[in-house]
């Protein structure tokens, strides 16, 4: 396996940059790593997610088609 140690100070734009110089196989590794991560979701936000999908079930009137609920965000 091969291992990296480094620790550089880069903005975004810079990351992308460098991300773009990877080949599809690369950057399909990178992909994986990334989401392999495990990401903690605060409980407060599981429990917001839960509910919110028990009121839908319950009440599916409720709901708006994805293409109504983004033109709505648009200013």
């Amino acid at each position: 396996m091969e291992t990296l140690d480094i620790k550089i100070n880069l903005d975004f734009k810079q990351l992308t940059s460098i991300v773009r110089q990877l080949n599809p196989s690369e950057k399909l590794k990178l992909n994986q790593a990334i989401w392999e991560d495990k990401m903690d979701i605060p409980a407060e936000h599981r429990k917001l997610v839960l509910d919110r999908m028990k009121k839908s079930k319950k009440n599916p009137s409720r709901m708006i088609p994805w293409d109504k609920a983004v033109k709505s965000l648009k200013p």
